[in-house]
């Protein structure tokens, strides 16, 4: 198994089905890495620590951690199992991007942005990141959220392992779209 797909496989597995292989994450989201390696080999996804190792480590947008001791592993966000990441509230910067496509746009605009099915609603610091989320559905539309403003008003932000800026939702209040000016 490459590389790649050893990393759709652990984010399927730890982020959405654990069940799918018979592996338990605890509350925070965490499973033994041997554990998982046994319960991967017997589903036909073959693999030994040291790839495992390397998976996480090469993983282009760190999706994963390890814990210190490197015996658990667990996905740092985007999860729609129940986990409790214990992450801490923090002030975010000015500003942050969503990146999505047009045929969102009115939606967001009504409602704002929504976490769905996941823990909460994902946010980049950067706009090469943000597009290259919107272009993974089409042609992208970057949003750009107001994020020290929505932060004084009360709503938190957490910041994943990885860099990722967390949110339950953003109002539309706080969304600057294109070719639009702040509300």
């Amino acid at each position: 198994m490459d590389l790649q797909g050893i990393s759709k496989f652990l984010s399927l597995v730890l982020r959405h089905e654990p069940e799918k292989i018979g592996i338990t994450l605890d509350e925070n989201g965490w499973t033994d890495c041997q554990d998982l390696i046994e319960a991967a080999n017997r589903h036909g996804k073959r693999f030994d620590h040291a790839t495992l190792l390397r998976a996480v480590r090469e993983n282009d947008k760190q999706r994963f951690a390890l814990s210190e001791d490197g015996k658990r592993i667990r996905a740092n966000q985007g999860h729609s199992v129940t986990v409790d990441l214990a992450l801490n509230a923090q002030d975010p910067p000015e500003r942050l991007y969503h990146g999505t496509v047009a045929k969102f746009v009115d939606a967001i605009q009504k409602h704002g942005l929504q976490k769905g099915e996941r823990h909460h609603v994902h946010l980049s610091p950067q706009l090469v990141t943000a597009t290259k989320v919107g272009e993974r559905r089409g042609q992208p539309v970057i949003l750009t959220i107001r994020a020290l403003d929505m932060s004084a008003a009360g709503y938190p932000f957490y910041q994943s392992a990885n860099g990722v800026w967390l949110a339950d939702a953003v109002p539309p209040e706080f969304i600057e779209f294109p070719n639009s000016t702040p509300l």
